[in-house]
C-alpha cells in the first residue's frame, strides 16, 4: 500500500488541491494499467482514468479514510467504465492484433509475454477481473470481494481457475510449438 499522507475532515481549497495531487502521484499508473486490462484500449483507459479522477475531485471531501483511497478510486473507475458501456456502442477490435502491436514496442522478449497477455486477454471477465486486481493492484481476496461485491471464497475460487485457465492455455501452446519443431 502506498503511503500517501492525507488529513481527513473538511478541506481548504489548497489543502484540497494538495491532497487530490497526492492521490494522482500515488494511484494514477496502477489505474491506467487497471483500466487497460479492463478495456484493452489505451485511450479509453485514458479517459476512464481521467474520469475517475474528476469524479474524485468532485466528492474528494466525503473520504474519510485515506487509507482507502486506492479502493475508492477503483470503485469510480468501475463504475465510469459501466457509464461508457452503457452510452456507447462497443467498437470490435481485433485482440490478437492489439495485444501483437503492444507486445512488439514494449519487449525484449516477446514470446512469453505475447502468450501471457493473450492468454490474460482470452480470460473471462469474471476471471479476469480479480486475477488483475491481484496482480496489478496488489489486492488481498478481502479487498478483492468487497470491491467486486462477493464472497472471498468466491474471490479465492476465481482466482485459481484463472490460474488453472493460463497454466492450460501454456500447455496446448507449448505442446503446439513441440509438435512443429
Amino acid at each position: 500500500m502506498k503511503d500517501i499522507r492525507l488529513n481527513s475532515g473538511q478541506i481548504g481549497m489548497d489543502n484540497k488541491q494538495r491532497q487530490f495531487e497526492a492521490l494522482i502521484g500515488a494511484y494514477a499508473a496502477d489505474l491506467h494499467r487497471y483500466a487497460y486490462w479492463l478495456c484493452r484500449q489505451r485511450e479509453l483507459a485514458e479517459d476512464l482514468v481521467q474520469e475517475t479522477f474528476m469524479r474524485a475531485w468532485k466528492s474528494l471531501d466525503s473520504l474519510q479514510d485515506y487509507t482507502a483511497a486506492k479502493s475508492w478510486l477503483i470503485t469510480i473507475l468501475r463504475r465510469e467504465m459501466a457509464r461508457h458501456f452503457e452510452r456507447h456502442q462497443l467498437d470490435l477490435i481485433s485482440l490478437d492484433d492489439d495485444v501483437m502491436e503492444r507486445i512488439d514496442t514494449e519487449s525484449d522478449d516477446p514470446s512469453e509475454i505475447i502468450l501471457l497477455r493473450q492468454a490474460m486477454a482470452n480470460l473471462p471477465l469474471e476471471y479476469r477481473e480479480p486475477l488483475l486486481l491481484q496482480v496489478i493492484g496488489g489486492y488481498s481476496c478481502d479487498e478483492i470481494a468487497t470491491e467486486l461485491g462477493i464472497k472471498s471464497g468466491a474471490v479465492m475460487t476465481r482466482l485459481f481457475r484463472a490460474r488453472q485457465k493460463l497454466r492450460a492455455s501454456f500447455e496446448v501452446e507449448h505442446t503446439v510449438e513441440s509438435s512443429k519443431g
